[in-house]
């Protein structure tokens, strides 16, 4: 079974930064795609941002020169880089990993890590 953890989570002022892991249990070349979701209170969860196993990146449009995503596949490892925090960057961040081929993959979530932004 496909682990994913995050950790990195916590408190923050608005205006700091905080940065996110996601570790795997196995390579994360295996996955054709992983991404980084949050929920805020009462919201559906939304994409933050992904990026892909040959390096693509794609944020959206609130996060774009703010967030960073990265990976480190020596340590089966993706980072969410977030600067500049606002107090709308409050909810629980997800790591997601699409596990497999772009026409054929299985999805795995983590269990989420909190991130408040005090204004």
């Amino acid at each position: 079974q496909v682990q994913l953890v995050e950790s990195g989570g916590g408190l923050v002022q608005a205006g700091g930064s905080l940065r996110l892991s996601c570790a795997a249990s196995e390579s994360i070349l295996r996955f054709y795609k992983m991404g980084w979701y949050r929920q805020a209170p009462g919201k559906q969860r939304e994409l933050v941002a992904e990026i892909t196993s040959g390096g693509s990146t794609n944020y959206v449009d609130f996060v774009k020169g703010r967030f960073i995503i990265s990976r480190d596949n020596a340590k089966n490892t993706v980072y969410l880089q977030m600067n500049n925090l606002e107090a709308e960057d409050t909810a629980d961040y997800y790591c997601q990993g699409k596990y497999g081929s772009s026409y054929r993959y299985t999805i795995y979530w983590g269990q989420g890590t909190q991130v408040t932004v005090s204004s």
